[in-house]
């Protein structure tokens, strides 16, 4: 068939009346406008904002932290003030100077029992020995404890200095007090010297002149009662005790590293002011604002690539999904169409679009506060929408893709890119939100499913808190709180919502479709009171279209409800339709038959201006106006063609005149609705129709409109016509089954014979 050319006045008309709709360039656009949503929800997250800032300059605004991050100089100061707070630290020494004053004695009673040395060079061997011996113990103690963990060497250092400084000088009168101690003197002195000095030393001492102080009113209280044992126990006691307690470097310098180690870090949080607006840019500042990538000079767009990269492979996915499932079987979406067109694509994408403002002024309300109320972010929402309007595995997509998103974008005062916490709350809540939303019947069902969003994601959020070292349980309780008030936010959201999108962009969810079917709507209620018939028989077509569509993958509700609208037009003039005629007269045997058939065409017209002033969806009003196509009325063209035969004239009127104007059937679902409407009224003209009648009826008719190439607009294939035929059969046979006749047997092995002779 030739076709004429349209010119650039159609072809712009045919734009503005739809044509947008599969438009390649509009989709282009829309693709391009989702890439620039996804990048710029993201790059508030990823791209940290840059400044013309020079060093010695003034700021030109405030400028915030991009991220969480560590003010390195601000912990370095806050470490040396914790070290400086540590205090010189002191370890105690174990020296046992009880063994020593107990040597000493030991040697001097050895020494007097040698009658060969004059009691002069006693006195010398004395004032030389003693001394020494103090220098000898605690060399031999630090020798003895050089390789042990417990003491360092810094401290051996302290230990020698300290000793030597705090010596104690015996008077010389004492050594010649010494030689003159008997043994049974000097063993009288021993236990009570090691005494006292063990108890003195029992104590930590830092000075040991405090120690030395009581050694008089011990000795004074033992049980020497000589004057010369008092005394000399008393001058050497003193020499012994030295301190114990010293000055520990090394340890001191481990505590003010483990103090360092133990100041938390100076954090600056997202969003925090780094510079305020006018403040003079020195060189720390100006370092500190380098090492954030914060200043303009360093022209680094790896970040900018990165976050376009990730919005392109996002917006891809979406593509290639929408490109495999479309025009498929999966019966998911409600409109009734076979192809999803840019309508829904920028369906879509509004709802991307609220989807991510909601995380992101969620976002903006976390304060110290509320550090969890992320939670509150109705991530769920996008997915409902997409579900109730487009397709269930659409909307698990949306939810993958939302999961990604919250991670991201709640991810508040973290210098990881992404938060697992949210994300994966993100990825419980969607795909509740779809399982529990992709059977909605009614609008109840939008709040249980948001019931059940609140509940799996409470329990999510109570397990991630858990699983923590540190529970706070203010703050758990006020995660759950927060989580469980998301899921019902996100229900209010979805049905407020419904509305706008099903109004603005002609969307058939199947909630809408329910509510459609309801008895009481003000043009099934008329064509009930008016047109009883045609309501009848609208109810019968119903169930025959919706097991026929479902059986090749349609919209069956869709087929349903449409089936309830399709003969409205019918109550313009319903004495003029059979079934409403209840065996009375029958007005068209008086009519011109064109005068006839101008009426029975004008009801699908009539019907389609009916659901419009009703403001009825688009795809019911299309199955009302296509479900006859462009079919012929035969009866009234023969009837006309009969009357000019008698009447000796030409037949005046061609086939043209007698065809329904059309459309042709754009869906499966009006096409189906089609077929089922004629079944349906000539299985209904039967008195006592058989199954095959059923059959041949069925048949007949979907290969007079094969025939008549009223398919040819839809696509429908042979193989789900062959499928529509078989399924509105069973159905039929189900619903006439009282009126059916089934063959005997006899009549069934007559038909054997026959066909096998025939083979």
């Amino acid at each position: 068939m030739n076709r004429k050319r349209r010119g650039p006045a159609e072809a712009a008309s045919s734009f503005s009346a739809g044509g947008w709709k599969h438009s390649g360039a509009v989709k282009l656009l829309l693709l391009l406008v989702f890439v620039l949503l996804f990048y710029f929800s993201l790059a508030t997250r990823l791209v940290p904002e840059t400044y013309d800032i020079t060093l010695g300059g003034k700021s030109p605004s405030d400028i915030k932290a991009p991220i969480q991050v560590t003010d390195e100089k601000a912990t370095l100061e806050a470490q040396e003030k914790a070290a400086e707070r540590v205090g010189p630290v002191y370890s105690t020494v174990a020296l046992h100077n009880e063994v020593l004053i107990d040597e000493i004695l030991v040697r001097i009673a050895q020494l007097n029992q040698d009658d060969q040395v004059t009691e002069q060079n006693k006195v010398d061997i004395y004032r030389n020995e003693i001394p020494s011996r103090l220098d000898s113990f605690i060399s031999h103690f630090i020798s003895a404890n050089a390789g042990s963990s417990t003491y360092s060497a810094t401290l051996f250092e302290e230990m020698r200095s300290v000793v030597e400084d705090q010596k104690y000088t015996i008077p010389q009168e004492t050594f010649y007090k010494l030689p003159q101690l008997t043994s049974e003197e000097i063993g009288e002195m021993r236990p009570v010297a090691t005494s006292v000095v063990r108890q003195l030393m029992s104590e930590s001492l830092a000075d040991a002149e405090t120690a030395r102080m009581k050694v008089a009113e011990l000795v004074n209280g033992s049980s020497l009662s000589k004057k010369a044992q008092r005394e000399t126990v008393q001058e050497l006691a003193r020499f012994v005790l030295t301190p114990n307690r010293f000055y520990d470097k090394d340890a001191t310098e481990a505590a003010k590293l483990e103090a360092k180690q133990n100041t938390p870090p100076v954090v600056i949080k997202q969003g925090e002011i780094l510079v305020e607006k006018g403040v003079t840019i020195t060189q720390d500042l100006y370092d500190r604002l380098d090492s954030l990538g914060l200043l303009k000079e360093q022209k680094n767009y790896l970040p900018q690539l990165g976050v376009l990269l990730l919005s392109i492979l996002f917006v891809l996915a979406i593509y290639v999904y929408g490109e495999m499932t479309n025009g498929g079987a999966s019966g998911g979406k409600s409109d009734g169409t076979s192809k999803r067109t840019n309508v829904h694509l920028l369906m879509l994408l509004i709802i991307f679009a609220i989807n991510l403002l909601m995380m992101h002024l969620v976002a903006l309300a976390h304060n110290d506060r509320w550090p969890d109320i992320e939670f509150l972010a109705p991530v769920a929402l996008g997915c409902m929408l997409v579900t109730l309007l487009l397709d269930m595995h659409l909307g698990l997509l949306c939810g993958l893709l939302f999961t990604i998103f919250s991670s991201i974008i709640l991810n508040v005062g973290q210098q990881s890119v992404f938060d697992f916490r949210y994300g994966f709350i993100a990825a419980v809540v969607s795909f509740t939100s779809v399982l529990a939303i992709h059977r909605a019947s009614q609008r109840s069902s939008i709040l249980k499913a948001g019931i059940m969003i609140s509940l799996f994601g409470s329990v999510a959020v109570f397990a991630l808190m858990l699983v923590e070292t540190d529970i706070d349980r203010v703050r758990l309780l006020e995660s759950v709180g927060f989580m469980f008030a998301s899921g019902l936010l996100t229900a209010v959201l979805v049905i407020g919502m419904m509305p706008f999108f099903e109004l603005t962009f002609g969307i058939l969810s199947a909630l809408k479709l329910v509510e459609l079917s309801n008895p009481n709507h003000p043009l099934l209620r008329k064509l009930l009171t008016e047109t009883p018939g045609t309501y009848h028989h609208s109810l019968m077509v119903g169930n025959l279209s919706e097991a026929a569509a479902e059986a090749v993958g349609a919209n069956g509700l869709l087929c349903r409800v449409g089936s309830f609208y399709h003969d409205v037009g019918k109550t313009k003039r319903p004495n003029y339709f059979i079934e409403n005629q209840n065996g009375g007269v029958n007005p068209h045997d008086k009519l011109d038959p064109k005068v006839s058939a101008s009426i029975i065409i004008a009801h699908a017209k009539d019907g389609a201006e009916m659901l419009k002033q009703h403001k009825l969806p688009k795809p019911i009003r299309d199955i009302a106006e296509q479900h006859h196509g462009t079919t012929f009325l035969k009866f009234f063209y023969y009837k006309a063609a009969k009357q000019a035969e008698e009447q000796g004239k030409p037949n005046e009127w061609t086939e043209d005149d007698f065809r329904y104007p059309g459309p042709k059937a754009q869906s499966k679902e009006a096409a189906i609705v089609g077929i089922a409407d004629s079944v349906e009224a000539a299985v209904r003209s039967l008195a006592h129709p058989t199954v095959e009648q059923v059959e041949n009826i069925i048949g007949k008719i979907i290969k007079d409109r094969l025939d008549d190439q009223q398919f040819n607009e839809c696509d429908l294939t042979l193989r789900e016509m062959d499928q529509i035929a078989h399924t509105l059969k069973e159905t039929v046979i189900g619903m006439f089954h009282s009126r059916i006749e089934y063959p005997d047997e006899k009549d069934i092995k007559n038909r054997k014979e026959i066909k096998e002779q025939q083979g």
